[in-house]
């Protein structure tokens, strides 16, 4: 019974969506139409990248190149930008998801050998802030772009030149946090590696970047989702079988639910109506509501079903990111990371996180102003 309960806490989304799929299906009986529900394409990437990642992980090649750049920071102001320059470079290539779960660790143990952990707080709050923001600049970032990109029909460099500006905010907001936030002191750092250079180690280095390459290949059209996904599948059956079972494969059922509750919903005039009008006259600011209460990745299912003005969705489900605990299910990855160190204060953090998000949220929302 526990084990359920642990569960159900721990996979809330999932649980919700599968809810309300099953609820959709008495409304509307299951027929050869659900079939047609289901975005194949997105999840076959989706897939592939969460496969590719978790290879990258085990080889330790992000938490390698951190320590590298941070053992090269002589001041905690240093150490602290890299922290964070790294959670909002890399989210945009390997997701939020994957940043925050791979640097949040790193900082804090980065921070605690500082004798720094008074910083806990103000540095994973701004890592969290910086892997939801540097995520909306690709496809590649996080679950909701690589859906809405499939839907929109735009290339890759004007899903880029889209997102630009409200990433140039961002960084630049980054940076006046830390300015404000972190106080310049001296840190004596050095890199700390006891990770082997053998040649296996970088022959499967090799063989994820390969994996990635094909990856970016798919979600920029140039090969087929089937046989992207089928390369990257052959690839770690030969050579690393039990990375099979590390990605997490709730997010692809999540999704699965979320597109039969959607297209169950299309199918239900009344709702249907009410829901198209409401999307329809206002995407970003209702992508961004319903993103404070359900997370950015529903909401962009949801709403996508309802208005044919994807890009005002992508910038809306972006900045949704910001604001609560739950807008951006990757804020619940270091919140649980924070929520594991001593003497953790998680009023505080709650309080100092969403302090934050809403003056980074009313920031943003000025800069879609300048836009739309």
């Amino acid at each position: 019974m526990s084990s359920v309960k642990v569960f159900l806490k721990n996979e809330v989304v999932l649980c919700v969506s599968f809810l309300l799929a099953v609820l959709s299906c008495f409304f509307v009986t299951p027929d050869e139409q659900y079939a047609g529900y289901i975005d194949y394409r997105t999840l076959s990437i989706l897939l592939s990248l969460m496969i590719t990642m978790a290879g990258f992980q085990k080889q330790n090649v992000f938490l390698q190149i951190g320590s590298y750049l941070v053992g090269r920071m002589n001041s905690i102001r240093g150490v602290v930008l890299i922290l964070i320059g790294l959670c909002f470079v890399s989210s945009m290539f390997i997701t939020n998801d994957v940043a925050l779960l791979t640097f949040v660790p790193f900082s804090i143990v980065t921070l605690t050998i500082s004798g720094r952990d008074d910083l806990y707080i103000n540095v994973i709050v701004l890592e969290t802030v910086a892997a939801n923001l540097g995520s909306m600049l690709t496809p590649l970032g996080n679950p909701q772009n690589l859906y809405l990109y499939s839907l929109s029909g735009m290339n890759l460099s004007e899903f880029v030149k889209l997102m630009l500006p409200y990433s140039v905010a961002a960084a630049v907001l980054l940076l006046v946090f830390i300015f404000i936030l972190i106080k310049s002191s001296p840190v004596a750092l050095t890199e700390h590696s006891e990770i082997e250079n053998s040649s296996k180690r970088k022959m499967m280095i090799a063989l994820y970047v390969l994996m990635f390459f094909i990856s970016i290949l798919v979600v920029a059209h140039t090969v087929s989702y089937q046989i992207g996904l089928m390369t990257v599948v052959l690839a770690v059956l030969l050579f690393d079988r039990k990375i099979l079972f590390k990605p997490d494969y709730s997010l692809l059922f999540t999704f699965v639910f979320l597109f039969i509750f959607i297209g169950n919903i299309k199918r239900i005039p009344a709702l249907s109506d009410v829901l198209g009008r409401l999307v329809k006259s206002n995407e970003i600011g209702i992508s961004i509501l319903l993103s404070q209460f359900i997370s950015n990745v529903p909401a962009a299912i949801l709403c996508s079903g309802f208005t044919s003005d994807i890009q005002k969705l992508i910038v809306g489900t972006n900045l949704g990111g910001l604001g609560t605990l739950i807008a951006s299910m990757a804020s619940l990855i270091s919140f649980k990371q924070y929520c594991n160190t001593q003497k953790c204060n998680t009023k505080k953090y709650i309080g100092i996180f969403t302090s934050v998000n809403i003056i980074f949220l009313i920031v943003m929302i000025l800069v879609v102003k300048l836009f739309y």
